[in-house]
């Protein structure tokens, strides 16, 4: 999954000599946190404002202060081909809640904490009806435990894995909505380790 499929294209911005207090107006009538400064062609990225950053100018002098005196200069943006993994991790990283995208100098969207969320939700099937296999499996052969599913009429959405305490990987298998007391039983007989099974 890519940038370009999650991000928001019509992007609210605002230009360097508007003023921190059409800013935060703007931030209010759109309900957003990140407000992108352009160039007057409305193409150039310059700059980019936060909501939690122009709290700091909420006193009635500093509300006429303009854009260009408090904007975040070079702000990290993403590129619509980034892939959208790469993209939570400079959120992770850098503490942001949204990236500019840019595409050859161009702003072409923005990507928010939001988005990114959604689109995990979307990749790992949560909202859609569905049944969830947690297992470890025997040797961890995660092959014969797929094999036991589908013979069974099971089909995957998603698998998600962790590690547990005593260092066995734990395998977190969402299905299209089945009964799983059949796959359950057969992989137990297996020797594949049921953790949990949520119909």
């Amino acid at each position: 999954m890519k940038v370009k499929n999650w991000m928001i294209t019509d992007v609210v911005v605002a230009f360097p000599d508007d003023t921190v207090e059409k800013a935060i107006q703007l931030m209010k009538k759109h309900s957003i946190r990140h407000l992108p400064i352009v160039d007057r062609d409305r193409e150039k990225l310059i700059g980019l404002v936060t909501e939690s950053e122009l709290r700091a100018y909420l006193n009635p002098e500093k509300l006429k202060l303009s854009l260009k005196e408090v904007m975040i200069l070079n702000p990290i943006t993403v590129d619509p081909d980034t892939y959208i993994d790469e993209a939570a991790k400079l959120i992770y990283k850098y503490k942001i809640g949204g990236l500019p995208v840019v595409s050859q100098g161009k702003l072409v969207g923005i990507i928010t904490v939001t988005d990114i969320l959604e689109s995990f939700i979307e990749l790992m099937g949560i909202l859609r009806a569905s049944s969830r296999l947690d297992v470890i499996p025997k040797n961890g052969n995660l092959d014969d435990v797929l094999e036991t599913i589908r013979k069974n009429g099971g089909k995957v959405i998603s698998i998600g894995m962790d590690v547990n305490f005593e260092g066995e990987r734990v395998y977190f298998i969402r299905l299209e909505k089945i009964s799983l007391d059949k796959i359950a039983s057969e992989l137990e007989v297996a020797g594949h380790k049921i953790i949990s099974i949520i119909d």
